[in-house]
């Protein structure tokens, strides 16, 4: 099956079982959903919910957020992975939005430039925040790529390439919650029985299936 048309198969049952794609985070506006982006990264969204409450009762603009220290940012997403690089990051990102005019604004160079944002947390800004096209690829889903033979990139920036040309560009904001959710439920990374998937089983190669399930 050439790869385009097993994209064109897994994007329909995809959409068969995620006809809507909520964004999992919580968040107000283009600037609350940045903060959630970059504090979910190595953190489960559930325990970003569970931190975001607080953070944004305490600062929930560049302008409160500028005006905390980073220890009192700390003192609130402790329990967050990576919290004290995140609580400089989010200190130092809300001084920058304020250098620049004060607004996250729908641009590549402005979102990547912030402390602490990288391609990945910019793209889903862009597309959750903007409505922009642009495909998010993080482990989860540049692991699940491959297994189902979408891309033989070896990192996520060659896996976001091949994503978008076997997607067609309407589709690139659901399809990367799509994936996201899919491999939650039933494409988990270790202990997965891939004979019995729904995409893995058909997707994926004899050799892959092999190599993972030892």
């Amino acid at each position: 099956m050439r790869r385009a048309e097993r994209a064109d198969r897994i994007g329909a049952q995809l959409d068969e079982l995620y006809p809507t794609t909520p964004i999992p985070l919580d968040h107000v506006d283009p600037y609350t959903l940045l903060v959630a982006v970059m504090l979910s990264a190595q953190t489960t969204d559930k325990k970003v919910n569970q931190v975001t409450p607080a953070l944004f009762a305490a600062a929930d603009s560049p302008t409160g957020m500028a005006a905390l220290e980073v220890e009192e940012i700390l003192g609130i997403i402790r329990e967050i992975g990576l919290a004290p690089t995140k609580a400089r990051n989010l200190k130092r990102m809300a001084e920058q939005i304020l250098e620049g005019g004060g607004e996250v604004i729908p641009d590549w160079d402005f979102l990547e430039s912030l402390a602490g944002v990288g391609h990945k947390t910019a793209s889903v800004v862009m597309a959750q925040a903007f409505g922009i096209p642009a495909f998010a690829v993080d482990t989860h889903i540049h692991r699940l790529a491959a297994r189902w033979g979408l891309s033989s990139g070896r990192n996520v920036v060659q896996t976001e390439r091949d994503l978008k040309a076997v997607f067609t560009e309407d589709s690139w904001i659901r399809r990367h919650l799509q994936i996201i959710y899919f491999g939650r439920e039933y494409c988990p990374a270790r202990n997965h029985d891939m004979t019995a998937c729904t995409i893995c089983s058909w997707a994926a190669t004899k050799k892959r299936i092999r190599e993972e399930m030892g």
